[in-house]
């Protein structure tokens, strides 16, 4: 039998567009920052590599999957941060002499300049570790900051905590869940040296008073092989191996407020456990400029600028990015959740 066609039914598709990140937290009514990392000019493996972590480390307000070309200068990074409520630039570079990274405040600045004396990759990081922990679950949220060593009253090093401030989102201590606090960015400044350590770290609780096994079986649900024990206290009490001295140092301990997973329990105490996942960078500032990139000096390491020795700082690849007419598109794929712009 023949089989006939309805042509005025429609076929309906479900659309697949990603869902928007918000724009604004709902709980502090602030402004949600957003960053793009990219690199101008042409980079080294290594630092390729860097690139990518940096990026991780900013997830999920930020472009994991940044399209760059060669030919794409600062001006078209600018128009398409409008539209997605890009607030930073992580801008890296290589000269002669060192990989240097700048961290800009868009649209206007000001524009942090970083010599990078020495870094480390997240994978180095990993591979120097007896047991390194870095799920995936563990960048759906923003990293904390905190900074040490830049109270010390200088006009250049407030600027620099502002803008690294600026650069995650607030929290809350109110209304903040436990929950969301997996990971810290340490930015440590030695004023001897002139130099900032940058460390990025996983956090982890841990019940003080219980043995390893126990913790295990708790959170994994796998019964026990229990056939070399006599009895089952010597699985309960036994000590598994493991840091658990560290764990009854009351420095390290904290009383949670709330039930954090099946193992930590509200008023009960915890050690906090730091893990580091890197990147790890040592970081020299060289120079703060009133705009994106350009304007005037507002400092300079290897001299103090007055009002009237300001003057506008380009580099190169700066100066031909302003000879070009022609813009080119630049798509990011947010894959935590932003959509891709042509």
């Amino acid at each position: 039998m023949a089989r006939f066609r309805n042509k005025n039914k429609k076929a309906f598709v479900k659309p697949t567009g990603k869902k928007k990140q918000p724009s604004v937290d709902h709980i502090t009514g602030d402004k949600i920052p957003k960053s793009f990392v990219f690199s101008r000019g042409k980079l080294p493996g290594p630092l390729k590599q860097l690139e990518l972590d940096l990026r991780k480390l900013m997830l999920p307000y930020t472009a994991l999957k940044l399209k760059e070309k060669k030919r794409n200068n600062l001006k078209d990074f600018l128009n398409v941060a409008g539209p997605m409520g890009v607030t930073h630039f992580l801008i890296l570079s290589k000269t002669e002499t060192a990989p240097y990274l700048r961290v800009a405040r868009t649209p206007q600045g000001p524009t942090l300049a970083f010599k990078i004396h020495e870094y480390s990759l997240a994978v180095d990081v990993a591979q120097s570790q007896l047991r390194p922990r870095c799920p995936q679950d563990l960048f759906k949220n923003s990293p904390l900051i905190v900074l040490s060593g830049f109270g010390t009253g200088d006009q250049h090093l407030k600027l620099t905590t502002i803008m690294f401030q600026n650069i995650f989102p607030a929290i809350d201590v109110n209304t903040v869940k436990l929950s969301t606090c997996q990971r810290i960015v340490l930015l440590h400044y030695n004023k001897d040296t002139k130099l900032v350590d940058f460390r990025h770290y996983s956090i982890r609780l841990q019940p003080v008073g219980v043995s390893r096994r126990l913790r295990k079986f708790v959170r994994n649900h796998q019964v026990p092989d229990l056939r070399s024990l006599q009895d089952v206290s010597d699985f309960v009490t036994k000590a598994g191996y493991g840091s658990e001295s560290e764990a009854d140092d009351e420095v390290a301990t904290v009383t949670l407020a709330s039930d954090l997973g099946r193992v930590n329990r509200a008023s009960t105490k915890s050690a906090v456990k730091l893990q580091e996942i890197g990147p790890r960078m040592t970081l020299q500032l060289m120079k703060i400029e009133e705009g994106l990139c350009s304007g005037g000096v507002i400092f300079n390491e290897f001299g103090p600028v007055g009002d009237n020795k300001k003057q506008d700082n380009k580099k190169p690849e700066d100066q031909e990015d302003a000879e070009e007419s022609e813009s080119e598109d630049i798509s990011a794929d947010e894959g935590e959740g932003e959509e891709e712009e042509d």
